[in-house]
């Protein structure tokens, strides 16, 4: 795949979440270290230090016995029984009782979800160099303009899946769940890595997974991790880990020390040790923490696990300068108030990490959340009218109200009203049908959109966005039909790239169109040669990884005509017909 490691090589690298000092080594002691091979650092990864070698701590005495003292006082004294060996177990028994055998899992096939969960065939990379597609994940520039492209890499990147060649399933396995977290999908970053034996964990793994569980608002889910990860890694971040599970299991001794150890050492900054100290607090007795934000000079990965998952909030300021991940993160963590998660939910939705389902249980938990606004009420009370209201005109007006005054309606606002969109009859008018079709589209609701086909006007979105997305379209259609699209200029040759990559265009027609519009269908570089390889390969994870890299761009408007023609193509080409489809129509709604 000498196209796709090419493309790998051009890609920018991620910096790290973590907070000074976090993705760093601890401090070593001035015991001098047992000589042992450092383990080389994956790419992208800072390198673990090696733990020093541990003391051999100094014989205790044996406190004397006052009953035996008594005892020999009173009568002859007898000699004491030699004491039975305490029995020692060998590495391999020990891990028999920690996970059975039976209950261990392979790093040969990792993941947490199969095609039942709507993840892919755990075949997507079989045949693939696990060394490309890697450089590939980390590269890659997330989040995507393309709802349903992201919902696509996300099913892919959860699958259990077999482990390509060339690479460590468990370094595989962090690559995916970093690549996840920038997509703002931190639960299944979590479920990703926790798919992994904590035995079989790598120093690459360990760092991704303390980003995934502080994402994911679980900073309780480092403590199987935190002793090894601690030793295999030295970083500061699985030290305080030790002592918040310490302090979880009543042990406030030990969390005590080790934040003052720590903040002794000047291994982190006062604000993070704050946060980790609360978190301590909430396992025991000890007095509350209280937390400035005005120490923190910015949001990081730590400080938005520590905050959420001890009812710090964070201060909409500091949501307003990092990436739109951390809005999916927000909006995904069960344990911020929901009333603090609203202003965040539709971004979310519009990211692909929220589903139309999810987002109406939301809106309609919310309308009887005593902490919520009058204004995020009336979403609620607006949404049950739109669903359930017994007359059809009250429903359409509620899903008026919903989409707002803008003149361009919000895509969450589209795909909170997906379902609602496709209870209504089919309107001979057709006026709200660009908005009624986008919104059941992004719900993947093709079929009930189809029924407007002969409702809405034959130029308009609508009708473009029906004319892609329909299942049942059988045969070709005619170049005239991309003309008579009235759209602008970019709505119209998106609108002929996507037709042409489903194949509902003849050869002659889509030369025709590509000169006309000047689509460079039969353009060739490396990104379209991997991708053309993949496709021939039959290796639909790297297909779909490719069609993500052909997606970096921060809108719609930026993706390349002739870059969505190649997607679409290759998408069905690897059996991803109902993807390719949605992703077509998804470029006339937003574009």
């Amino acid at each position: 795949m000498v196209g796709a490691a090419a493309i790998a090589a051009a890609q920018d690298r991620p910096e790290s979440l973590l907070p000074p000092g976090f993705g760093q080594p601890a401090a070593q002691p001035s015991a001098r270290p047992s000589p042992r091979s450092t383990p080389r650092a994956a790419p992208g990864v800072a390198p673990g230090a090696v733990p020093a070698a541990t003391p051999t701590p100094a014989s205790t005495p044996v406190r004397a016995d006052p009953v035996g003292a008594l005892i020999e006082s009173l009568s002859t004294p007898v000699p004491a029984p030699t004491p039975s060996p305490t029995p020692t177990m060998d590495a391999a028994t020990l891990a028999e009782y920690e996970l059975p055998a039976s209950a261990r899992r392979s790093l040969a096939v990792v993941g947490p979800s199969g095609p039942r969960e709507g993840a892919l065939d755990q075949t997507i990379f079989a045949g693939a160099d696990g060394r490309v597609a890697e450089i590939l994940m980390r590269r890659l520039s997330a989040p995507l303009p393309s709802r349903w492209t992201s919902i696509l890499l996300r099913r892919a990147l959860a699958t259990h899946m077999v482990t390509p060649r060339g690479v460590n399933g468990a370094d595989f396995a962090a690559e995916r769940a970093w690549l996840l977290l920038r997509m703002g999908e931190a639960e299944v970053a979590r479920a990703v890595v926790q798919s992994v034996d904590p035995r079989n964990y790598t120093p690459k793994l360990y760092q991704v997974a303390m980003n995934a569980l502080l994402a994911s608002s679980d900073p309780a889910g480092l403590c199987p991790l935190a002793d090894r990860g601690s030793a295999v890694t030295g970083l500061n971040g699985y030290r305080l880990a030790q002592g918040w599970c310490a302090a979880l299991t009543g042990d406030g001794a030990r969390a005590t020390a080790t934040v003052r150890q720590i903040r002794r050492q000047g291994g982190a900054e006062d604000f993070d040790l704050k946060l980790a100290e609360k978190l301590m607090g909430a396992g025991s007795a000890r007095k509350a923490v209280s937390v400035d934000w005005s120490g923190a000079d910015r949001l990081t990965v730590w400080r938005f696990g520590l905050a959420t998952a001890t009812g710090v909030t964070v201060p909409p300021d500091y949501l307003s300068y990092v990436g739109p991940q951390v809005r999916g993160w927000l909006a995904t963590s069960a344990s911020v108030p929901a009333a603090e998660r609203a202003g965040v939910i539709d971004q979310a939705a519009s990211l692909g990490v929220l589903s139309n389902a999810a987002l109406v249980d939301f809106y309609s938990a919310l309308a009887d959340d005593e902490q919520a606004s009058r204004a995020q009420s009336a979403i609620g009370n607006d949404l049950r009218n739109a669903y359930a209201a017994a007359d059809e005109g009250q429903r359409l007006s509620a899903i008026r109200s919903l989409w707002g005054d803008e003149a361009r309606t919000p895509y969450g606002r589209l795909i909170l009203t997906a379902r609602a969109a496709a209870r209504l009859p089919v309107m001979s008018d057709g006026r709200e049908a660009d908005g009624l079709v986008a919104s059941m589209l992004s719900a993947g609701l093709d079929r009930s959109a189809a029924r407007w086909r002969e409702a809405v006007k034959r130029d308009s979105d609508a009708w473009a966005m029906i004319v892609l997305s329909d299942p049942d379209q059988q045969g070709q259609l005619g170049y005239d039909q991309v003309t008579g699209y009235s759209a602008d200029a970019l709505k119209q040759r998106m609108f002929f790239a996507g037709l042409a990559g489903l194949g509902r265009l003849s050869r002659a027609d889509i030369e025709k169109g590509a000169e006309a519009l000047d689509v460079r269908v039969g353009q060739r570089n490396p990104w379209t040669e991997a991708l053309d390889q993949a496709v021939a390969d039959e290796q639909t994870g790297m297909v779909v990884l490719l069609c993500a890299v052909g997606m970096q761009t921060g809108d719609w408007r930026g993706v390349p005509p002739q870059a969505l023609y190649r997607i679409v193509e290759a998408l069905r080409s690897v059996g991803l017909d109902t993807d390719a489809r949605m992703i077509a129509a998804e470029a006339i709604a937003r574009t």
